[in-house]
């Protein structure tokens, strides 16, 4: 796993051993981020289920102003720290440990432009910190939310009655994004 464009272009990242993550694979994340890549330059850009930190670092790497990282693992939480070290993006960087809804109730105080959630692929938090984050209000005017999830049907169901509208969705062998605008 690497930095794929922007000051970091190159950097190879640390990774978590193990099968408690799953990395979103290169070829999905240079996909992601050619969609978004006129939206990143000075966002604050949220990847709220971090697992290294490759998502959030890739997106500081390519212009967004400020990268929020949270993963519940401290192992997790390690890793991070060891790639924003290594790709020298720390100024820009805030990192929890900490639950996501502990993160999303009482830590963030910027408005967001960009939320990424790849949470657990069974679990139903992509839509639980959803709902914090527009019950709390944490999205600019013009923010969008990508889920990477490997249960398209169920989330879609999921995101009927919530204030977002679903404007595209990838798939990617297992995985599928979806991009999510406010209503």
């Amino acid at each position: 796993m690497r930095i794929i464009a922007g000051k970091a272009r190159g950097t190879k990242l640390y990774t978590l051993e193990g099968e408690n993550t799953r990395p979103t694979l290169d070829r999905v994340k240079e996909s992601l981020f050619n969609i978004i890549q006129d939206q990143i330059q000075d966002t604050c850009f949220l990847d709220l289920f971090s697992g290294s930190g490759a998502i959030g670092l890739e997106a500081l790497s390519r212009g967004a102003k400020k990268a929020i990282l949270c993963d519940n693992s401290k192992e997790a939480c390690h890793i991070i720290q060891q790639n924003i070290d290594k790709t020298h993006l720390s100024e820009n960087v805030e990192i929890y440990q900490m639950d996501f809804k502990k993160v999303l109730k009482d830590k963030i105080t910027d408005k967001l432009d960009i939320v990424f959630l790849d949470p657990p692929y069974k679990t139903d938090f992509a839509i639980e910190a959803i709902e914090l984050i527009i019950k709390k209000e944490l999205l600019n005017e013009n923010a969008m939310i990508i889920i990477e999830t490997d249960n398209k049907e169920k989330i879609m169901s999921q995101l009927k009655n919530m204030n977002c509208e679903i404007s595209d969705t990838r798939k990617y062998g297992r995985a599928y994004l979806i991009f999510l605008k406010r209503i």
